[in-house]
């Protein structure tokens, strides 16, 4: 996902035919290049950080219990969502995308270096850097690839389709190389002939995610000459003064909201007086009188609806992890694998079913479901992939399960995945008052953060020693998704009126 902005918007955009990278605008390549590593590097050290912090300190962990490990695991996923947010406005009000794309992959960079190094010191030094460098970066990038097409640019959509690719093969390579790294019993051999202690294994996986953005920031420098005329600072205003207080209020709610959801891991309670807030104000928008205001409804149902989306699927580095981990027989054709590698299925499946989606979409035209109803499936979807595991916890009493419990999981939140993520995206920006599109797509981010961090919260009920309470765990959020999918599609009728005649 990625916050867009209106900040470096191009003065001049490149005539149809004039790029030399696939007939794209050159600068397509550096962008997509740089998101690559950068993927590399975040989805190559989320593939070990679940595992290394309860991982025992005797085998080179943290040795951190479950419910611990997850809602640190959650809290950091949140505030790299939520610091996309600040990440935009810094860009639009004060240095631009390009600049805050450069600062955000170096911060980065060092946050995986400081990984590198065996010390809890360094290692939340290392998480707290990695959330603020991808919340300038992961926005920004985005941006950069809209500005180099005109609006009217037929080539714009196929830009984008471009560089979302790069993302999932960079999410794929970085889970393989990194869990090898990390891992493998190979890899572990070969450290100790060099002389080195195998239990640090975990660092250098650590550290190869740092490589990866360290290559993403080489290309970005080396090529940026076809990015000149992209991503400047915002013009100065008249009176030549910066939005300073805006900011200071964007950066103070942004650590006031942490702070909030943080203290959620002690008092599980927040959330659910959250939700009702949420619900609460869909109500009091719904019932407005001008037809602005009654958009805003709709944006919140999709907020509550995407919120509980990812806070099921958002579990894959803590939950299915650890059930990769702990509970799965990672046996391919007879020879083991890292457990870490199932972090890169969900990129295969989304390599495979996202252009089966786009013909799906083109082919049905006009027919295809509304948007409210993509959501509902979305959610059905990711609510299916947890009902299937509770015959798999079952079975684990009887000792580790097929890998086919977990492919199948993830076709099932991926298809759930094509259905509500990109849509969502979409539908934002159809519904947003134009006044208030920064608004609404800082709200699209925010549902991601909250449900990020509410994974982490599920996740820490996760036990790999009792069958019959595992299976009961996975029941429970299948159950509360299929109400929420119920509730949505009783409420689709409704929600498309207040959308106004907008799919």
């Amino acid at each position: 996902m990625s916050l867009p902005s209106a900040a470096g918007t191009s003065s001049s955009f490149p005539a149809p035919g004039a790029g030399t990278f696939g007939g794209h605008p050159r600068g397509l390549l550096p962008l997509f290049l740089t998101e690559m590593w950068e993927r590399f590097s975040f989805y190559g050290m989320r593939a070990l950080l679940t595992l290394y912090m309860v991982e025992s300190v005797a085998r080179g962990g943290l040795g951190y219990e479950t419910k611990k490990a997850t809602a640190i695991y959650g809290t950091y996923t949140m505030c790299v969502y939520l610091l996309s947010i600040l990440g935009g406005f810094l860009a639009d009000n004060f240095i631009g995308s390009r600049r805050t794309v450069l600062w955000g992959g170096v911060i980065i960079a060092c946050g995986h270096f400081c990984m590198a190094f065996a010390s809890t010191e360094t290692f939340f030094a290392g998480l707290a850097l990695i959330a603020v460098g991808t919340g300038l970066l992961k926005p920004n990038i985005s941006t950069l690839v809209g500005a180099l097409y005109s609006p009217t640019d037929e080539r714009r959509d196929a830009g984008f389709s471009i560089f979302y690719m790069g993302i999932n093969i960079g999410a794929f390579a970085g889970s393989i190389a990194t869990g090898y790294l990390a891992q493998s019993a190979s890899w572990k051999a070969r450290l100790v002939s060099w002389g080195f202690d195998p239990l640090a294994s975990w660092h250098w996986g650590f550290a190869a995610a740092g490589v990866g953005m360290t290559l993403g920031l080489i290309v970005y420098l080396r090529q940026q000459k076809w990015l000149a005329h992209v991503g400047n600072p915002p013009p100065p205003t008249e009176n030549g003064k910066r939005p300073w207080g805006k900011l200071s209020l964007v950066a103070l709610g942004s650590l006031g909201l942490i702070l909030v959801m943080k203290a959620s891991d002690e008092t599980p309670n927040l959330i659910w007086f959250i939700f009702a807030l949420q619900v609460a104000a869909v109500i009091y928008f719904a019932f407005r009188k001008d037809a602005e205001s009654k958009r805003i409804a709709p944006i919140l149902v999709f907020f509550i609806a995407a919120e509980v989306f990812w806070a099921v699927f958002e579990q894959t580095g803590s939950t299915i992890s650890l059930f990769a981990d702990q509970l799965t027989d990672n046996r391919m054709m007879g020879t083991p694998f890292p457990s870490s590698w199932w972090q890169s299925v969900n990129s295969v499946w989304v390599i495979l079913l996202a252009p089966l989606f786009a013909w799906i979409w083109i082919r049905m035209g006009p027919r295809q479901p509304s948007s409210p109803m993509k959501f509902t499936l979305g959610l059905f979807f990711v609510g299916l992939s947890f009902l299937l595991m509770v015959p798999a916890a079952k079975l684990t009493v009887e000792g580790k399960v097929s890998p086919f419990w977990l492919l199948s999981l993830f076709f099932l939140q991926t298809v759930g995945e094509m259905l509500l993520s990109p849509v969502g995206l979409s539908t934002m920006t159809k519904l947003a008052p134009p006044k208030l599109m920064g608004l609404v797509m800082g709200i699209w981010f925010l549902a991601a953060a909250l449900g990020s961090k509410l994974a982490g919260v599920l996740a820490g009920n996760f036990t790999s020693t009792n069958p019959e309470r595992l299976s009961q765990f996975f029941m429970n959020q299948a159950l509360s998704v299929g109400a929420a999918t119920l509730a949505l599609l009783a409420l689709v009728p409704w929600v498309k009126r207040l959308m106004g005649g907008v799919r």
